[in-house]
């Protein structure tokens, strides 16, 4: 009989009386962005680096693609820096036929744990 009992009020008691083991998450900051071909549509599989301002000029700390939608996102230590983010188009072939360059490199400044959008806008 007291089994039960105990198995009841095991599951009445809150979460944080169980223990229930999970941590709070770590903050963090996040760049989001597209990438854009230069007649304003959005490119699928573009590679994207992205680095301090502080580090060696085109050495990236991280490195993603963009998505179907040409968007990409990178969470980010939490705290105040700049980051510089660029498109690598080298080896991208369009159906088109058409070579792309890289467009302007930009930069971003982060405060503590927030959110930054930005756009990356390709050349022919």
């Amino acid at each position: 009989m007291a089994l039960p009992a105990v198995f009841l009020v095991s599951l009445l008691a809150p979460a944080s009386a169980r223990g229930s083991g999970r941590e709070k998450p770590k903050p963090y900051a996040l760049i989001f962005g597209t990438v854009w071909d230069p007649d304003g549509h959005p490119l699928y599989g573009i590679k994207v680096k992205i680095r301090r301002a502080t580090d060696k000029a085109n050495k990236a700390r991280w490195e993603l693609y963009s998505n179907h939608t040409g968007e990409f996102a990178q969470r980010l230590p939490a705290g105040t820096a700049d980051y510089i983010v660029w498109a690598d188009v080298k080896g991208v072939k369009l159906s088109s036929g058409k070579r792309l360059k890289p467009g302007a490199e930009v930069t971003v400044h982060i405060d503590n744990d927030e959110r930054s959008d930005i756009g990356l806008h390709l050349d022919w």
